[in-house]
Protein backbone atom coordinates (compact mmCIF):
# COMPACT_ATOMS: atom_id res chain seq x y z
CA UNK A 1 0.00 0.00 0.00
CA UNK A 2 2.69 2.71 0.82
CA UNK A 3 4.44 1.49 -2.06
CA UNK A 4 1.94 1.74 -4.51
CA UNK A 5 0.98 5.26 -2.98
CA UNK A 6 5.16 6.35 -2.74
CA UNK A 7 4.59 5.75 -6.65
CA UNK A 8 0.98 7.28 -7.21
CA UNK A 9 2.89 10.83 -5.55
CA UNK A 10 5.93 10.61 -8.32
CA UNK A 11 4.07 9.69 -10.98
CA UNK A 12 2.38 12.75 -10.10
CA UNK A 13 5.07 14.88 -9.55
CA UNK A 14 6.48 14.05 -12.70
CA UNK A 15 3.47 14.51 -14.51
CA UNK A 16 3.81 18.45 -13.93
CA UNK A 17 1.21 21.08 -12.62
CA UNK A 18 -1.24 21.90 -15.44
CA UNK A 19 -2.19 18.63 -16.52
CA UNK A 20 -2.22 16.45 -12.70
CA UNK A 21 -5.29 18.33 -11.44
CA UNK A 22 -8.26 17.93 -13.89
CA UNK A 23 -8.51 15.68 -17.11
CA UNK A 24 -9.88 18.84 -19.12
CA UNK A 25 -7.51 21.26 -17.92
CA UNK A 26 -8.35 24.43 -19.90
CA UNK A 27 -9.06 27.20 -17.73
CA UNK A 28 -12.19 28.04 -19.22
CA UNK A 29 -13.21 24.39 -18.37
CA UNK A 30 -12.65 24.99 -14.78
CA UNK A 31 -14.42 27.96 -14.70
CA UNK A 32 -18.12 26.17 -16.19
CA UNK A 33 -16.65 23.34 -13.76
CA UNK A 34 -16.96 26.06 -11.14
CA UNK A 35 -20.06 27.24 -12.01
CA UNK A 36 -18.42 30.87 -12.49
CA UNK A 37 -19.71 33.85 -14.13
CA UNK A 38 -19.34 37.44 -14.13
CA UNK A 39 -16.46 39.23 -12.32
CA UNK A 40 -15.83 35.86 -10.70
CA UNK A 41 -15.13 33.95 -13.84
CA UNK A 42 -12.91 36.65 -15.54
CA UNK A 43 -10.64 37.01 -12.09
CA UNK A 44 -10.63 33.16 -12.29
CA UNK A 45 -9.25 32.75 -15.79
CA UNK A 46 -6.65 35.49 -15.72
CA UNK A 47 -5.50 33.93 -12.29
CA UNK A 48 -5.19 30.94 -14.08
CA UNK A 49 -3.82 32.12 -17.04
CA UNK A 50 -0.92 34.32 -14.67
CA UNK A 51 -0.36 30.54 -13.02
CA UNK A 52 -0.45 28.77 -16.44
CA UNK A 53 2.52 31.02 -17.77
CA UNK A 54 4.37 31.22 -14.58
CA UNK A 55 4.63 27.39 -14.31
CA UNK A 56 5.41 27.08 -18.41
CA UNK A 57 8.35 29.57 -17.90
CA UNK A 58 9.98 27.10 -15.20
CA UNK A 59 9.33 24.43 -17.14
CA UNK A 60 11.11 25.68 -20.25
CA UNK A 61 13.43 27.08 -16.97
CA UNK A 62 13.86 23.54 -16.13
CA UNK A 63 14.76 22.29 -19.66
CA UNK A 64 17.19 25.13 -20.33
CA UNK A 65 15.15 26.36 -23.22
CA UNK A 66 16.29 30.14 -24.13
CA UNK A 67 15.53 32.23 -27.20
CA UNK A 68 13.07 31.23 -29.60
CA UNK A 69 13.05 27.58 -28.49
CA UNK A 70 11.30 29.26 -24.94
CA UNK A 71 9.09 31.40 -26.60
CA UNK A 72 7.81 28.38 -28.85
CA UNK A 73 8.00 26.27 -25.81
CA UNK A 74 6.00 28.31 -23.63
CA UNK A 75 3.69 29.34 -26.12
CA UNK A 76 2.29 25.84 -26.63
CA UNK A 77 2.50 25.42 -23.13
CA UNK A 78 0.52 28.18 -21.99
CA UNK A 79 -2.19 27.25 -24.84
CA UNK A 80 -2.37 23.90 -23.70
CA UNK A 81 -2.90 24.54 -20.52
CA UNK A 82 -5.34 27.09 -20.87
CA UNK A 83 -7.30 25.77 -23.78
CA UNK A 84 -6.07 29.15 -26.13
Amino acid sequence: MTKTFALAALALALAGAPTLAYADSSCAAQATDKKLAGAAKTSFLKKCDSDAKADCDKQAADKKLAGAAKNSFTKKCVSDATGG
